[in-house]
């Protein structure tokens, strides 16, 4: 019975902290756009670039193909 005494406000901060959480998190424009993250998957990635040595020792950039 005593641990209602500690869990009932504890419960309560919890809440306040999800609540204010939640608005903070509404006001910095975390919920603006939806829509773009789950569209960025189906974009195509650029291709890969390897990096090869050249004659002087330092490494050149060249497209590989895949």
């Amino acid at each position: 019975m005593y641990i209602l005494f500690v869990l009932i406000p504890l419960s309560l901060v919890f809440v306040a902290g999800a609540v204010w959480a939640f608005f903070w998190a509404a006001e910095s424009g975390q919920f603006d756009d939806l829509q773009s993250a789950g569209w960025d998957i189906l974009l195509e990635d650029e291709p890969a670039v390897a990096r090869t040595p050249t004659s002087s020792g330092q490494s050149s950039i060249e497209p590989t193909s895949d």
